[in-house]
């Protein structure tokens, strides 16, 4: 069974559902063989590798643009800022960061050191008022944490939130009256407390005057970015504006691991050398057993048992423990933590986490923004980030739905004027 990978681990692997592989081995997509014992749908590891080689294999024209230039200075609040991926994309979109929260203080003199202009609120988001924001922000922006509610009542009001840091969030958004609220999380908002949590921060964002677009959950490989993440995204309009936001399209071209650390259409030379962890020599000893793109299932049997432990007969792919990435391929998500036996991502050619640099490349921050604190601190921050191509691609989202909603305000004005003479 080494050539062969189970149903849940190749859908792990490809990023798809289980009923989507079911499909594919029906049309003849990834055809299926089963296992002889039990009869389940097991795969030939080189049909799947084949698969994601076609998968990622380089668009030669990605006729996509979701550039769109902004007809007015937009400003923008960010909450929640962490090291700034969100805030450079948008500021590369056109939209101008007035001032920042975050209550990391590594974070928040990252912010400074690359931003010396930016307006950087350090401290509990609790203890701020921005009241003097109010009328003068056209989007609030945060990524607050997924943190289950108290419901007093068969519908969640913005007072049965309080304590948490979408209460917070909600907050802000009523007293700075922006024209738009963006706010994103992690994919299992949408599944959290059975659904129950998103409903209770759309009835919040109704009972303080937003209707909230639906849900989308974008994919950041879509958006120029080398690295399978995603990110749901919560976008509430103010209900006196009559225009539809949409969110960005996505592009054909997808970037891979070589994209990100070598010089090319992403970037323009390769990954700067600099610091970054190291394996203990056990791990380095077995993850040398690796081959790119293979995991623990690569090993051999004994040292699959004593490397996972008890992990070795529970169920599931666990493919990113003894993970190491192809350079033709996206990354797979970026943890906190780069060398995590649950979640770890081994440089293809040398056995060893990414770099720090390598890390902030495959987020597509810029060479040049540095990361304060220490080497755990730093790769906290890039871990946590939005990708900064990612944020880009929603600035421009944002800046066409603003575009869009000044120019009807200036016809309104015109009429209204013509009307009075």
């Amino acid at each position: 069974m080494k050539e062969y990978l189970s149903l849940a681990e190749t859908a792990e692997l490809v990023g798809k559902s289980k009923e989507t592989l079911r499909r594919w081995d029906k049309e003849g997509i990834l055809n299926a063989v089963r296992e002889p014992v039990s009869n389940y749908r097991v795969y030939r590891k080189s049909d799947v590798q084949l698969l994601l080689g076609k998968m990622f294999d380089e668009v030669a024209d990605d006729e996509v643009s979701n550039y769109v230039k902004p007809e007015h200075k937009y400003a923008v609040l960010e909450l929640f800022a962490g090291a700034g991926g969100l805030g450079i994309g948008l500021e590369k979109a056109g939209l101008k960061c007035v001032a920042l929260n975050e209550i990391d203080k590594w974070a928040c003199d990252t912010l400074r050191k690359n931003r010396p202009h930016w307006n950087v609120m350090e401290g509990d988001i609790k203890d701020f008022d921005f009241s003097q924001y109010h009328n003068k922000v056209d989007v609030v922006t945060g990524g607050f944490p997924c943190q289950a509610f108290s419901y007093a009542g068969k519908k969640l009001g913005l007072n049965d939130a309080r304590g948490t840091l979408f209460y917070e969030f909600a907050r802000v958004v009523q007293e700075v009256n922006p024209a738009i609220c963006i706010g994103e999380n992690v994919r299992g908002l949408l599944s959290h407390e059975k659904g129950k949590t998103l409903q209770g921060m759309i009835s919040i964002l109704d009972e303080i005057g937003y209707k909230v677009v639906p849900v989308q959950v974008l994919k950041a490989i879509h958006y120029r970015v080398p690295q399978k993440r995603e990110r749901l995204i919560l976008v509430g309009v103010r209900k006196d504006i009559d225009i539809d936001f949409y969110y960005p399209k996505p592009h054909k071209k997808i970037y891979n691991l070589e994209d990100a650390l070598k010089k090319g259409s992403l970037f323009d030379c390769d990954v700067p050398i600099s610091i970054g962890a190291k394996y203990p020599a056990y791990k380095k000893k077995v993850l040398d057993m690796i081959p790119p793109k293979g995991y623990w299932r690569d090993l051999p049997l004994q040292t699959q048992m004593e490397y996972m432990g008890g992990s070795f007969h529970l169920g599931g792919g666990k493919t990113g423990m003894a993970r190491r990435i192809g350079w033709d391929e996206p990354s797979l998500t970026l943890t906190c933590s780069p060398a995590q036996k649950q979640t770890e991502r081994c440089h293809p050619d040398e056995t060893r986490p990414f770099t720090v640099r390598e890390y902030a490349r495959i987020q597509t921050f810029p060479d040049d923004w540095e990361f304060s604190g220490s080497l755990a601190q730093q790769y906290k921050q890039i871990g946590n980030a939005v990708p900064v191509n990612l944020g880009q691609e929603v600035g421009y989202a944002i800046v066409k739905f603003l575009n869009e909603y000044y120019n009807s305000k200036t016809i309104k004005s015109k009429k209204t004027y013509h009307l009075a003479e």
